[in-house]
């Protein structure tokens, strides 16, 4: 049995006589013969039973990280997720309706989008935030282009510890409107952004804008970010935090934030080959009409009950595209709500219990690797949270990593930049401590790290 009756052989030649050809790969021939794949090699037809046995088979050499001693992360992390997260989620009425494209958009729907702006408002200690973005990276992108607008110049200031996917992506963000992303040099003892160098780069001038993260791409938490707003003046100054760790530190308006961004992913969101993710944005009040994406707003109606709205949307499809802000994915209202309900679920006393509990499994991981020869842990002498970086001293951290995982270990994010060109960097790794994470997969950690460093000859 078959679902869908296929074209026979005679209906092909048939269809093809009608256009005047005699096989199908006559229909490609304006295509180069270079640039052609080919056939796919998948065979004959089969009946359905056979097909879905042939690929269940192929789904099996599959090997879900749930299997694995996992210590990734960085920007996209493991969590355990309540129950409730998906029963909510998965709720008809959320499910099925929740693209506020419209005015007319369900008042529910509105209600969370409005809690979910409130809780970053709460977090980064600014005045409004959006409903969301399309995921951190080009929340960072946006938040660029808005400096922008507020400030002259065309140079914008990032930390050279910035993942590279990230710098990659403000890259292209920038490339359109001709301007230039500039690396600012870390300390190299402790990982740390070099204010003198931001300050040099400020009185060169032609600056409009300078990003900070916390905690950096390293993992470490940067008190530099304190002295940052003195030395970069009336420039607007964007700060890049970790949703989690702010329920720990202080909110970066207090030190003088312009706009904060983050990455909303694990809150509620599994890290499914990396994605989907949810980009945090928020700002001060003076920037709401430069701003991109859309808000939610809460009111009254007639009869002086509460009610919610869309008051501002700045994309093309809902205003001229001459005064749009931004035309990407100014929403991700599926998995805004599930940061929300995550964030509901687990309360903010149990988030910031949460933060300590990683760090200090953390400390745990780095100092069981620590007495490990072949690498550095961790590498940089500063303060951290959930993530600290290593560094080997002999090997590549590609080589370490493969030969982790074939014992059964996910050993963290490889730091170096793989792009054609790009510069020689030290073999760093980006070690994470997760809710899966117990004394039993640390062991296995270092016991696997033990037996890759000894089977690597030599020293760098």
């Amino acid at each position: 049995m078959v679902r869908w009756i296929p074209d026979s052989q005679r209906d092909e030649e048939e269809m093809l006589r009608a256009i005047g050809l005699t096989t199908s790969d006559e229909l490609y021939s304006d295509v180069p013969r270079k640039a052609r794949i080919g056939r796919l090699g998948i065979g004959t037809a089969q009946e359905e039973g056979e097909a879905v046995r042939a690929v269940d088979k192929i789904l099996d050499r599959n090997r879900p990280f749930s299997r694995f001693a996992n210590f990734l992360g960085g920007r996209f992390a493991t969590r355990y997720f309540p129950a409730a997260v998906d029963s909510i989620l998965q709720r008809s009425e959320f499910y099925t309706s929740y693209t506020p494209y419209q005015a007319e958009a369900s008042q529910g729907m509105l209600q969370a989008l409005f809690e979910f702006q409130s809780l970053w408002v709460e977090l980064t200690g600014l005045d409004v935030a959006n409903a969301s973005l399309y995921d951190g990276a080009t929340a960072s992108g946006e938040a660029l282009l808005l400096a922008r607008r507020v400030h002259e110049g065309r140079r914008f200031l990032v930390p050279a510890s910035l993942p590279w996917e990230e710098r990659s992506v403000l890259s292209n963000y920038a490339t359109g409107p001709g301007l230039t992303v500039v690396e600012i040099p870390f300390e190299e003892r402790t990982g740390l952004i070099d204010l003198g160098r931001i300050a040099e780069e400020v009185r060169t001038g032609d600056v409009f804008g300078v990003l900070a993260d916390v905690p950096n791409g390293f993992g470490h938490l940067d008190d530099h970010l304190f002295e940052l707003r003195s030395t970069v003046g009336d420039l607007p100054l964007i700060v890049r935090a970790d949703p989690l760790a702010l329920t720990v530190l202080e909110p970066p308006a207090h030190y003088g934030a312009d706009i904060v961004v983050g990455e909303g992913q694990s809150f509620g969101i599994p890290p499914s080959y990396g994605g989907p993710g949810v980009g945090l944005f928020a700002c001060r009040k003076d920037f709401v009409r430069l701003s991109p994406g859309r808000i939610v707003g809460a009111t009254h109606d007639k009869d002086g009950r509460r009610a919610y709205a869309l008051t501002l949307q700045t994309r093309e499809q809902h205003i001229r595209r001459s005064r749009a802000t931004s035309n990407i994915c100014t929403n991700e209202s599926l998995i805004a709500l599930a940061f929300v309900v995550y964030a509901s679920v687990v309360g903010p006393r149990g988030l910031a219990e949460l933060q300590r509990g990683l760090a200090e499994r953390a400390r745990t991981i780095a100092s069981a690797l620590a007495g490990l020869d072949g690498l550095r842990s961790p590498r940089f002498e500063a303060p951290y949270l959930s993530d600290f970086t290593i560094e080997l001293t002999r090997g590549t951290a590609s080589e370490f990593l493969e030969r982790l995982r074939k014992r059964g270990v996910l050993g963290g994010v490889p730091l170096r930049d793989p792009r054609p060109g790009a510069p020689d960097q030290p073999e760093r790794i980006l070690v994470s401590a997760t809710e899966t994470v117990d004394d039993k997969a640390i062991a296995k950690l270092v016991s696997a790290a033990s037996s890759a460093l000894a089977s690597t000859g030599g020293s760098k």
